[in-house]
Parts: structure tokens; sequence; C-alpha cells
């Protein structure tokens, strides 16, 4: 049996801090739409990211083929 936290208590306590830290870098005047802004976009991303590694992507041609025949 393992001590300690389980993956998903420290993943979520990595979101925690990372959120924190993202918070703290913001000027004084930003607003709750400034925070869910930076948010949403270090989510994207990282799910980009993560897509990548995962190798779950498109090739330029094949997005631009994508994008042309709609």
């Amino acid at each position: 049996m393992q001590l300690g936290r389980s993956r998903e208590t420290q993943t979520m306590s990595l979101i925690k801090e990372e959120a924190k830290k993202l918070i703290e870098k913001m000027p004084d005047t930003a607003t709750w739409d400034d925070i869910m802004y930076e948010l949403y976009v270090k989510k994207k991303i990282a799910a980009g990211l993560k897509a990548a590694d995962e190798g779950r992507v498109v090739s330029h041609e094949e997005a631009k083929k994508r994008l042309l025949s709609k």
C-alpha cells in the first residue's frame, strides 16, 4: 500500500499551485475576466502540448486541406 497522496490529488495540487502563481504575476488591477482568460489560455496550451506529446497532431498541409474544403 502506498503512503501519501494519490496521483489525482497530486495533480490537483500542482494545478492549484500553478493557478496561484499565475494570479500572483498579474497586476493588482486584474479583473475576474482577466484571471479567467489567463487560466483558460493556460489550460488550452497544456492540452495542446499533451496532445502533441501523445502524437495527436495534424500536419500543416492536412489542416489547410480541412479548412479549405469547407
